[in-house]
């Protein structure tokens, strides 16, 4: 049985170019579905967030529309009340990294607000990455690769093929005229190989130890490869 340590948002607004709040939180299916692939090949989930806040779920990610219908999203919100790991989370400046066996954060525009500037999570990002250890990382939570800087102001990403929320979709979900920047501007920017799928379809970029997904729709099969590269 493997430890996988959910590094997770715990930002429930987002700040817009406006200065206006947007309410915010996690994807709840990016949150979900690897954690129903994990814990069912049983591995043991540990949640974690700055300053070991309680993860808020976006709430639009509860919709039927956005889950393939309402038995879907009944389904989700049934298992996001069963996950009590998400209700007692350790503070992400107090993680050790040698308790896990892999590191999986889960996107939504949260972590855009606060992971993107934390640099506890960008430590935790630079050691994950150099140890070796499978490292995911999904939709909007590529933004949390944006604070692992080096002293020298490099990113321990910069080379990296990935993946994450591009602007097409951020376009056709109605935020890129809003938003301060756009993740994969801030990416690519930094030195990241940015590998663009189609719009909302599951896409996932593997380099190394560093597995990402696109979108929700990557979410799933981002916790597949993980799972192999556990169980290898």
């Amino acid at each position: 049985m493997a430890k996988i340590l959910f590094v997770m948002t715990g930002a429930d607004q987002w700040t817009l170019a406006d200065g206006t709040l947007h309410p915010t939180g996690f994807w709840a299916e990016e949150a979900v579905a690897p954690y129903e692939a994990f814990t069912g090949a049983g591995h043991e989930i540990v949640v974690a967030t700055p300053g070991g806040v309680v993860p808020p779920v976006d709430k639009g990610s509860l919709a039927a529309e956005v889950n393939g219908g309402q038995e879907n999203a009944d389904h989700v919100t049934k298992t996001l009340a069963s996950m009590d790991e998400l209700r007692r989370p350790l503070k992400l400046e107090e993680v050790d990294l040698d308790a896990y066996d892999a590191v999986f954060y889960p996107g939504g525009h949260g972590p855009m607000e606060d992971l993107a500037v934390n640099a506890d999570s960008g430590r935790l990002l630079t050691d994950a990455l150099a140890s070796g250890k499978p490292l995911g990382v999904v939709c909007h939570a590529p933004a949390a690769l944006l604070a692992a800087t080096g002293e020298d102001g490099s990113n321990a990403f910069a080379g990296y093929r990935l993946t994450g929320f591009t602007n097409a979709e951020e376009t056709q979900a109605g935020f890129a005229d809003k938003a301060k920047w756009l993740l994969q501007d801030r990416l690519v920017e930094f030195g990241a190989d940015f590998q663009e799928g189609e719009p909302w379809a599951p896409h996932v970029v593997a380099d190394r130890n560093l597995v990402t997904g696109q979108n929700p729709a990557s979410a799933a099969p981002l916790a597949a490869e993980l799972l192999k590269r556990l169980a290898a």
